[in-house]
């Protein structure tokens, strides 16, 4: 037990310092051949921060443990706006642009019932899987057009810092994070396996909280230094990115292997908790139209919100504890 507890503490240390060295790598890379710092910014580093969770899911998948993977997706969404937009709102109250409630959080809405929808029969299958990484594709196509043209987020994008390496470093620094990415993500997802077998949890449960919450600490990391420096918008558009991506690339890993049966609870309980918390976050945006602090077109989310997305997340936690 404690090698194994051992093993994952390396392994998230090792696995959110090698995240860091892929994104430095991959950005220099784009940006020695010549793609703006503002296209660099919405892709490459915004996709990066979904690095581990990815590694992870992948690895969980070719062990054998996909729902660990499961675990990871759907419990790094509940942190995502739990945790890391909880934490953020009451370190500084956020404004959310008006695009950001037209288009980006529109759709999340409608990917987390179109995904529910394709979990109702009880299996992720191949199919299943295709269809969620292709509305992917299509989804990052069309948010990239959007978020291109708008002058206050590019802004923020052009202003967020980038690493500038050299090609020869960029590229050293590029495959020796992704080295360390498998290599870390292997080590935890052995350690996460092994805990759950001695402590006779299942390997859903311990993706859904110590692997989720590892996985989530860059992208709090990455949200509450934006916020800090004054680009909140970035700091949500972050979060229902990084939703997305999970439920879209990270979730169907498993599947596009073979079908993968679910456990009933990670519908009636994970699952649901996940959408309740995406409402939340919804309504929140919605009604921050109304308060007086709101900017122009604009939405604020004060720091009442945030405990409301704190208290939340800890009452899952307490739902987790009595029904394991």
């Amino acid at each position: 037990m404690l090698i194994a507890a051992a093993t994952i503490l390396v392994g998230f240390i090792v696995l959110i310092w090698s995240a860091d060295l892929f994104v430095a790598g991959a950005a220099s890379i784009a940006e020695n051949l010549g793609l703006s710092p503002v296209i660099i910014g919405l892709t490459i580093v915004s996709l990066g921060t979904s690095a581990p969770e990815i590694l992870v899911s992948l690895t969980a998948a070719l062990a054998g443990a996909g729902d660990l993977a499961i675990g990871n997706a759907i419990g790094s969404n509940i942190a995502n706006i739990g945790l890391v937009l909880g934490v953020t709102v009451l370190v500084a109250p956020l404004c959310v642009h008006p695009s950001c409630m037209r288009v980006e959080m529109p759709t999340l809405l409608v990917v987390t019932v179109g995904v529910g929808a394709l979990m109702l029969d009880g299996v992720l299958s191949r199919l299943d899987g295709i269809l969620m990484a292709s509305a992917l594709v299509i989804i990052l196509v069309q948010m990239i057009r959007t978020q291109a043209r708008d002058e206050t987020l590019l802004e923020e994008a052009v202003d967020e810092p980038l690493p500038h390496l050299n090609p020869a470093k960029a590229w050293l620094t590029f495959v020796f994070g992704l080295i360390l990415l498998i290599a870390s993500s292997r080590l935890l997802v052995w350690g996460a396996t092994d805990i759950a077998l001695r402590l006779g949890v299942s390997q859903l449960v311990i993706g859904l909280t110590i692997v989720a919450v590892g996985t989530s600490l860059p992208e709090l990391a990455a949200t509450v230094a934006s916020a800090l420096r004054g680009h909140t918008e970035i700091a949500v558009g972050n979060v229902i990115g990084s939703n997305l991506f999970n439920l879209l690339a990270v979730m169907p890993i498993p599947a596009l292997f073979s079908s993968m049966p679910l456990a009933p609870e990670v519908l009636t309980r994970d699952y649901a908790t996940m959408s309740i918390a995406t409402l939340m976050l919804a309504g929140a945006v919605l009604l921050g139209r109304l308060r007086k602090a709101a900017p122009e077109g604009h939405s604020y989310v004060g720091r009442s919100v945030g405990c409301l997305l704190v208290t939340f997340y800890v009452a899952y936690y307490y739902l987790l504890y009595i029904t394991i």
